[in-house]
C-alpha cells in the first residue's frame, strides 16, 4: 500500500499578507501529483511548511493517518520527507557523495569515515540516474544543472523516504537529464512514494503528473486528473480574479515621449538575443514566470552580468556598463529583487542608505564628505518618500520591509536617473505599502522617466504599465498592450510553447 499525506485546513501568515488560506487536500502513493499556480500562489509555501522550514498557524498535516508537526528540516527529513527547491542546499566544497550521504556517512573504528562505502554506494545511484559524473568530484566543479541532479540524487539515496517534492526541477536541466529525472521519478511512484510536482511547464505536468491541484492567491481552488482538463481550463482556474480598486484612480502618464533606452540583441550566458525600447514617461512591464529571464535582462543592463553581444543605446548614443556603477553614472539604475542581499547595508543608518548611491556627488575636494548636504538629502528623502523612521540614524534592518524598499528607491531617485528598473518592487510589503509604491511609480514617469517593472503578480504588471513584455526561456516571446492584456493572455504566452 502506498504513502498517504493529507493536508488540512493549513493556513499561513507573513506580515500584512496571507499566504495560505484553509488548504486541505491529499496526495496518494503511487501517483505524482502535480501543484499548479502563479507565481506566489502559495505553493512553495505549503512545501516549506510540510519541510519543517515554516511553521503552518492553523490547520495540520497527517502522513499515513499520523499527524505530524515538524519544527525543522531534520525532523521531516527523519521522518522520511524529501523537498527539492529551486535553490540548491549543498555543500559545494564538499564532493558528490560526501552530498549524497551527509548526516548519514558510514564510520567505522573511532569515528572514521568509511570514504570507499560512501562513493560506492553514489556512484550506484549515479550511474542509475545515467549521470557523466564521479562521486569524488567536488560539487563546486560540476555544472548548475548537475549540481541540481545532485540535490535530487541526496533524497532519492534515503531508504525511508516516504514522500518527496520537487520545486520547479528542471529550470536548469537539458533534455537528456530531465528524461533522467522522470525515469527516477516514475520508478518512485511505482514503489508507492508521493510524489508532488510543483512546475508551470504545461508540457512537463502533461508527460509526468497524473492528477494535478490548483492553487489561486493561496487558496486550494480544486483539482483533477490531468487527461480530464484541458491546458486553457487549467489557466482559467489559476487566474480570473478581478484588479481590484487598488488600480483605479492612478494618475498615469497619457503623453508617452520619445524613445529613451533601446536594447538590440542583448545577448548574455542567461539570455537570448532580447530587443525592446523604452520611451519617455512610460511603464514598460515584464512579465513571465520562475527562470524566464527577466532579472537577467535587468542584470546585463546594468553591468551586473558581462554581456556577450548587442547593443545598448540612451538617448540615441551607445552605451556600454560594465559595472553597475558605469550604468548609474550613464543615468540607468536598478532597485534590485533581492532587498537585504542586494538593496539594504544592514548594518548602516536610514540615512546613509538613503544618501550611499550619491557619495560621489556629496564629496569635496580630497574627498571629505559635505556632511550638511549628506543630512539634507537623507531628510528630503524620508520627507519624499513617506519612510517612516523616528530618525535617519536608526540602523535601516530594524525597518519593515515596505520603508526599506522606500529608502532604496529615495538612494536611486536622487541621482536623477533616466531610466528607472524596479525589479519585484512590492515582494514581501503590505497592501498599504503596494499602493504607495503604485503611486510613486506613476509619478515618477510623469517627470518623464523611462519606468521599467519587473513583477511576478500579473495583476501589478498589468495595472501599472502601458506595456507589457512576456519573457519565456531566457527570451522575448512576445508584447502585449496594456489595454489588450488580460491574465489568462500573459499566463498562457508564459507557460505554453508555440
Amino acid at each position: 500500500m502506498g504513502n498517504v499525506i493529507e493536508f488540512r485546513n493549513i493556513t499561513k501568515y507573513f506580515p500584512g499578507v496571507k499566504a495560505l488560506n484553509c488548504v486541505s487536500f491529499t496526495a496518494r502513493g503511487g501517483e505524482v501529483l502535480a501543484l499548479m499556480g502563479e507565481n506566489g500562489a502559495g505553493k512553495s509555501t505549503l512545501l516549506k511548511i510540510l519541510n519543517g522550514d515554516y511553521q503552518q498557524d492553523e490547520g495540520e498535516y497527517l502522513i499515513n493517518e499520523q499527524a505530524c508537526h515538524f519544527n525543522n528540516p531534520r525532523e521531516a527529513v527523519a521522518e522520511g520527507i524529501g523537498v527539492i527547491y529551486q535553490e540548491r542546499q549543498i555543500m559545494l566544497e564538499l564532493s558528490v557523495g560526501e552530498n549524497l550521504f551527509l548526516g548519514r556517512l558510514p564510520s567505522g573504528l573511532f569515528g572514521r569515515v568509511k570514504m570507499d562505502q560512501v562513493h560506492e554506494k553514489a556512484q550506484r545511484i549515479i550511474d542509475e540516474f545515467g549521470l557523466d559524473m564521479r562521486s569524488t568530484q567536488k560539487v563546486k566543479d560540476l555544472s548548475v544543472a548537475y549540481q541540481q541532479m545532485v540535490e535530487i540524487m541526496k533524497a532519492y539515496s534515503r531508504e525511508n523516504l516516504k514522500m518527496i517534492a520537487f520545486d520547479e526541477p528542471t529550470a536548469s536541466l537539458s533534455d537528456t537529464e530531465i528524461d533522467s529525472l522522470f525515469r527516477i521519478i516514475q520508478k518512485l511512484r511505482e514503489e508507492g512514494k508521493v510524489i508532488i510536482y510543483v512546475s508551470h511547464r504545461m508540457a512537463e505536468i502533461r508527460r509526468i503528473a497524473n492528477r494535478v491541484a490548483i492553487f489561486k492567491d493561496g487558496c486550494y481552488v480544486g483539482e483533477s486528473l490531468i487527461d480530464q482538463i484541458s491546458d486553457q481550463e487549467l489557466i482559467r482556474r489559476m487566474v480570473g480574479r478581478d484588479l481590484g480598486d487598488v488600480f483605479k484612480g492612478l494618475d498615469k502618464e497619457k503623453e508617452i515621449g520619445p524613445v529613451i533606452l533601446e536594447v538590440k540583441n542583448l545577448t548574455s550566458p542567461y539570455l537570448k538575443e532580447v530587443s525592446f525600447v523604452v520611451r519617455a514617461g512610460e511603464v514598460v512591464g515584464f512579465s513571465g514566470l520562475v527562470s524566464a529571464g527577466r532579472t537577467e535582462v535587468m542584470r546585463a543592463i546594468t553591468g551586473a552580468d558581462p554581456v556577450t553581444g548587442g547593443e545598448i543605446f540612451l538617448d540615441g548614443k551607445k552605451i556600454l556598463c560594465k559595472t553597475p556603477h558605469d550604468a548609474i553614472a550613464n543615468g540607468i539604475v536598478m532597485v534590485p529583487e533581492d532587498r537585504k542581499l542586494q538593496g539594504i547595508i544592514p548594518r548602516m543608518s536610514v540615512g546613509r542608505n538613503i544618501t550611499v548611491g550619491s557619495l560621489d556627488s556629496l564629496a569635496h575636494t580630497m574627498g571629505i564628505m559635505n556632511t550638511k548636504r549628506e543630512r539634507e538629502m537623507g531628510e528630503e528623502g524620508k520627507a519624499n518618500f513617506n519612510i517612516k523612521t523616528p530618525n535617519l540614524e536608526k540602523p535601516i534592518v530594524e525597518l519593515s520591509g515596505g520603508n526599506q524598499q522606500k529608502a532604496i528607491v529615495a538612494r536611486w531617485l536622487s541621482t536623477n536617473p533616466r531610466i528607472l528598473i524596479l525589479d519585484e518592487p512590492t515582494k514581501g510589503i503590505d497592501i498599504g505599502a503596494k499602493s504607495e509604491f503604485y503611486h510613486m511609480i506613476c509619478k515618477f514617469a510623469k517627470r518623464g522617466m523611462g519606468i521599467i517593472l519587473v513583477s511576478s503578480e500579473l495583476p501589478e504588471v498589468m495595472g501599472l504599465s502601458d506595456r507589457v513584455i512576456v519573457m519565456r526561456g531566457k527570451q522575448i516571446v512576445g508584447e502585449v498592450k496594456a489595454e489588450d492584456a488580460t491574465e489568462e493572455i500573459l499566463l498562457t504566452m508564459a507557460m505554453m510553447e508555440g
